[in-house]
């Protein structure tokens, strides 16, 4: 399936039976005296932000409701990652104003990266919004709203060196009851030219682990059978018991100058992974994102260990030009990518789901250089991509220093040869599947019957079979007989 929506194209498995663009909050009644209605856009963090941002909420006073009209506070979860994000936030925006003249009360509050980029200008400039708070002022939230109740100015995008919010259980809104993420890390380092997020969600710092092994067993206590361990880059995740010592520096540089860490525990990605995948073998492990630059054989090796880590990696390339790669400020080359792909294949089987993020048409990117795209992913072979084409960003080093000089027609046309060479490659490694016997997790009724259910195998793919006897949580093998680019078709096998 191939799926443009302006100037993002995702092929991916579950296009066919979810709708990831947007989150809506479910209902909740409780007896507490105000709604809080929340829209989540954009990547799978804000998700889970805003599953914390309810916790917290709740706290003071407030049930969640799914209907915009029934709120007393309205909520925006926003994403800045892509001009397009943030102009259908600002379309919804005029829409709920349009609400709030029939009901003054009502608050309106933008929350997340596009809060943190605009600041005042969505409060003062242009007076679209009550409440403006950044990613890392969540715990803020009553009292902003308290603010914009009487009429004064509430905004807080004060962004953290500490903030994890590890503390705080979060409320699991859209749940299906089956799959749940787990934020283990927020905020990046890795300064790429076209990115704002580290302007947007500030330094990276890691979480205690051992609140995210406590959230991960009290999920799969309350029948949970699979978390996702989110991150920017989840590679650089590192913790340690004495953060003085290891600072920003990381392990091996402070033990290179001398630190002494006796006594010190430390946990990197790969030691984490583990500890969660010891919670239960019947409880999957998937986690989001990694970076070539960062991902180690440690952290394979520990996929290969455990049954229950899921193997599927989303490995991010964006270019196969180490020369564009350099003006991205990617941090690897070409052939040191196909280096790590060559790793994934021979520690974890070219059964491994690999996906992919692919920018057209970046600064300076010559008709060759994206031909170097086309081949590189023909050698990987990924089993889906998101795809876009480059689109400036306000603040971020490319929109400083370097000219968007590739004629938009040309960014559409390299787009559309991305999409169309990843449609070829995603029915090719389904095809690869038919005949053979997957684990499946199933996550509920398929989206066209509810005769049918639908279900990932561990590589991430989307798997729809009949439902027989079988329900929402189990684990079911299945052996596929039949496949389009984005699902595989089934049927149960004892």
């Amino acid at each position: 399936m191939q799926k443009v929506i302006k100037d993002l194209a995702i092929l991916k498995p579950s296009d066919k039976e979810t709708n990831e663009n947007v989150h809506i909050t479910e209902e909740s009644n409780t007896g507490k005296t105000r709604k809080l209605y929340i829209e989540s856009y954009g990547c799978q963090m804000n998700f889970s932000d805003s599953e914390i941002v309810a916790s917290i909420m709740a706290e003071h006073g407030f049930d969640t409701t799914s209907e915009v009209d029934d709120a007393d506070v309205v909520l925006l979860n926003t994403c800045a990652i892509r001009d397009n994000a943030e102009q259908r936030v600002r379309n919804r925006l005029q829409n709920l104003n349009h609400v709030k003249s029939k009901k003054p009360d009502m608050v309106v509050g933008v929350l997340g990266c596009m809060a943190e980029r605009l600041k005042k200008r969505l409060l003062e400039e242009e007076q679209m919004v009550d409440l403006v708070a950044g990613p890392d002022s969540y715990r803020d939230l009553p009292q902003l709203v308290l603010k914009a109740d009487e009429g004064q100015e509430a905004v807080n995008v004060f962004l953290s060196r500490e903030e994890t919010y590890a503390d705080i259980a979060p409320v699991r809104l859209n749940s299906n009851g089956v799959s749940a993420f787990i934020s283990i890390m927020r905020g990046c380092d890795n300064m790429c030219s076209f990115c704002v997020v580290p302007f947007t969600r500030g330094r990276e710092r890691s979480r205690d682990p051992y609140s995210v092994v406590k959230e991960a067993q009290d999920l799969f206590d309350k029948g949970y059978k699979e978390v996702t361990l989110l991150g920017q880059n989840v590679d650089s995740y590192l913790w340690s018991s004495n953060p003085d010592v290891i600072s920003l520096l990381g392990e091996k540089k402070a033990v290179k100058k001398g630190a002494d860490l006796t006594g010190v525990e430390v946990v990197n990605f790969a030691q984490l992974l583990e500890k969660v995948a010891l919670v239960s073998p019947d409880l999957r492990i998937r986690f989001s994102t990694s970076h070539p630059k960062d991902i180690t054989e440690e952290v394979l090796h520990t996929m290969a260990k455990y049954e229950n880590i899921c193997k599927y990696i989303h490995l991010p390339v964006q270019s196969g030009n180490s020369r564009v790669l350099d003006v991205m400020n990617r941090g690897y080359t070409r052939e040191r990518y196909l280096e790590i792909v060559a790793s994934i294949r021979r520690i974890l089987g070219d059964e491994c789901g690999i996906s992919s993020d692919m920018i057209a048409g970046f600064c300076t990117e010559t008709e060759e250089e994206h031909q170097d795209t086309l081949t590189l992913m023909k050698e990987v072979e990924y089993d889906f991509s998101y795809m876009f084409y480059y689109s400036e960003r306000p603040n971020t080093t490319a929109a400083k220093k370097m000219k968007d000089d590739v004629p938009l027609e040309a960014k559409k046309k390299r787009l559309q040869e991305i999409i169309a060479l990843q449609q070829e490659l995603s029915l090719k490694r389904n095809q690869q599947d038919v005949g053979k016997v997957q684990k499946v997790l199933v996550e509920g009724f398929s989206k066209r019957s509810d005769e049918y259910l639908k279900g990932r195998n561990s590589a991430n793919k989307v798997v729809i079979f009949p439902k027989k006897t079988y329900k929402k949580g189990d684990y079911v093998m299945v052996k596929v007989h039949d496949c389009t680019a984005a699902t595989l078709f089934g049927d149960a096998v004892n």
